[in-house]
């Protein structure tokens, strides 16, 4: 099993020199699709899954979700965090073993997730639903120094709940100057990238893992159309993500970082636990 960049007390004392001079944005790969920002004090985490729960559950069956690197760090221990999002229910993006821990080390903690999927994450959360913001693609929400509009995202296909509000999302994050793009999970879709072309996107956070039939499961970018989208957008920097996490759904980025060169497209592949940092 790989051992992440930073993990346990050396991660936490990484964020712990950001909170004493927490001047720039900051972003921590925490693997598959979670990251930890911050930006003027405030720390949010974007679909954390920062727990063993999926390998529990798959264990003995025809889909083990055997994990390829070791958790960076333990929720509880993630005790300064203000906001939580969301990109849809799949457990690797909506884990209650991660965000229960979180609610208990955060009591005034802000969770972000889906209008269509409010009902549901409050089940699985055992939060009464108003204890979650809403978020579609209609209205923006502002929280602290952030400012999230929901994009719609296609895992593989497009799903929405009766009034139109669609199951999964990504995320495009104002930060002061900053504007990072979440994808959540997402193939290609027509009309995404002129979707995208409306904020300037400084760094986007794309899944690499692609798909394939025999996985069993829904497919996302693979790694040519993450660079091909980033270049559409004309995204600042580029950082791959939703690989190295289980062994039956994963690549090795060395095909993005060929297409990435190849593209001009400007990229920084990060390792579990380490820290992009922009003045």
């Amino acid at each position: 099993m790989k051992s992440p960049f930073l993990q346990g007390p050396g991660f936490l004392a990484d964020v712990e020199r950001v909170r004493q001079e927490p001047e720039g944005l900051h972003v921590w790969w925490l693997g598959q699709s979670g990251f930890l920002i911050s930006w003027e004090g405030t720390y949010l985490l974007v679909d954390p899954y920062l727990s063993d729960s999926l390998t529990r559950k798959y264990a003995g069956t025809d889909k083990p979700h055997v994990r390829m690197t070791e958790r960076v760090t333990a929720p509880e221990d993630l005790t300064f965090v203000d906001i939580v999002t969301s990109s849809h229910n799949h457990t690797d993006h909506l884990d209650a073993e991660t965000i229960k821990p979180l609610f208990a080390a955060n009591p005034s903690l802000d969770v972000i997730v889906s209008a269509a999927n409010r009902g549901f994450a409050a089940e699985r959360l055992s939060v009464p639903p108003e204890r979650l913001i809403s978020i579609s693609s209609r209205e923006p929400v502002d929280i602290g120094p952030f400012v999230f509009y929901a994009v719609p995202a296609a895992h593989e296909d497009f799903e929405t709940d009766e009034e139109g509000n669609h199951r999964y999302i990504g995320l495009t994050i104002g930060a002061g100057p900053w504007t990072l793009y979440h994808a959540g999970d997402t193939v290609l879709y027509e009309g995404m990238e002129e979707y995208l072309q409306k904020w300037h996107v400084d760094v986007a956070l794309l899944p690499i893992n692609g798909r394939s039939p025999e996985r069993r499961v829904a497919g996302n970018l693979s790694a040519r159309e993450a660079v091909q989208l980033a270049k559409a957008i004309d995204a600042g920097l580029v950082v791959p993500c939703h690989y190295d996490m289980f062994e039956f759904n994963t690549v090795s980025p060395d095909e993005f970082e060929a297409a990435a060169r190849a593209a001009e497209v400007p990229y920084r592949i990060l390792q579990n636990g380490e820290r992009l940092s922009l003045p």
